[in-house]
């Protein structure tokens, strides 16, 4: 089967996409590596990150798929019972994965900040129970008044021994930023994953997205998927393709409410 012809947001099309990044002169790494090492340097590089809200299973899956191709990737999980899945952690973490803190404390706590950080604390010591955490990225749940990065406005990164957030410590003008927010690589259904990208083509699918890496054209690029939007079996890929359709019109309606 040829790729133009292939369903998106399947597992055969996440192996086609590790496999492009792997076999491109691109340094695939963890939000870690680039806070430690890649940030103070010009080399080129694919920042992989996860943003787990959902189905950690997929999350594990996905993970399994990287380390076959010797690809190390961050998984930010949020602290909610049907995500935070010990197991799951644990698996990752053993096939030498980054674990972050997919922090919502503002959410959580309806804007409170002083609880907000107390919730902070007492989450991020549960994930460190399973990773020494150094990097930390905001959930964004388009429905609610509450931006998570606004945490930093009273806090700072070093008071809790990290290194660094993709929204607050990185230069988007000289990162490429791709995500599958709204099970599309676009913008036009982000609400709250907004940066300041400089990059205008337009991207329709996964395989445009395998096509840019191919070229090798952008120096730097962070790729940002959220695991449940990926499924082989067709009923789970179908009945996240009908949900997904169903919160973009709901986040088209609140990008025209802003506009207003």
């Amino acid at each position: 089967m040829g790729i133009d012809f292939m369903r998106d947001f399947t597992l055969e099309m996440y192996y086609l996409l590790c496999k492009k990044m792997v076999n491109s002169s691109y340094s695939v790494i963890t939000f870690e590596n680039y806070f430690e090492k890649f940030k103070k340097t010009d080399d080129p590089c694919i920042i992989l990150r996860h943003d787990v809200d959902e189905k950690p299973q997929n999350a594990l899956t996905l993970g399994k798929i990287e380390h076959d191709f010797g690809i190390r990737s961050t998984f930010y999980f949020r602290i909610v019972p049907h995500v935070f899945v010990p197991d799951i952690i644990h698996n990752l973490v053993d096939l030498g994965h980054e674990i972050g803190y997919h922090y919502e404390v503002l959410d959580q706590t309806k804007g409170d900040y002083d609880k907000a950080r107390y919730l902070f604390i007492k989450n991020l010591e549960i994930l460190r129970q399973f990773y020494n955490i150094k990097t930390v990225c905001m959930h964004g749940n388009p429905i609610t008044p509450w931006i998570n990065k606004d945490f930093w406005n009273q806090f700072s990164l070093e008071e809790f021994g990290l290194l660094g957030e993709p929204y607050i410590s990185v230069d988007y003008r000289s990162l490429n930023y791709f995500t599958d927010t709204g099970r599309s690589w676009n913008s036009k259904f982000r609400v709250k994953d907004i940066v300041p990208s400089t990059y205008n083509r337009k991207i329709s699918n996964t395989s445009d997205l395998i096509q840019i890496i191919h070229e090798q054209n952008l120096r730097r690029i962070c790729i940002n998927t959220h695991p449940q939007r990926w499924n082989q079996e067709l009923l789970p890929w179908f009945q996240e393709y009908l949900w997904q359709n169903v919160k973009n019109i709901g986040k088209n309606t609140i990008n025209l409410i802003k506009k207003v």
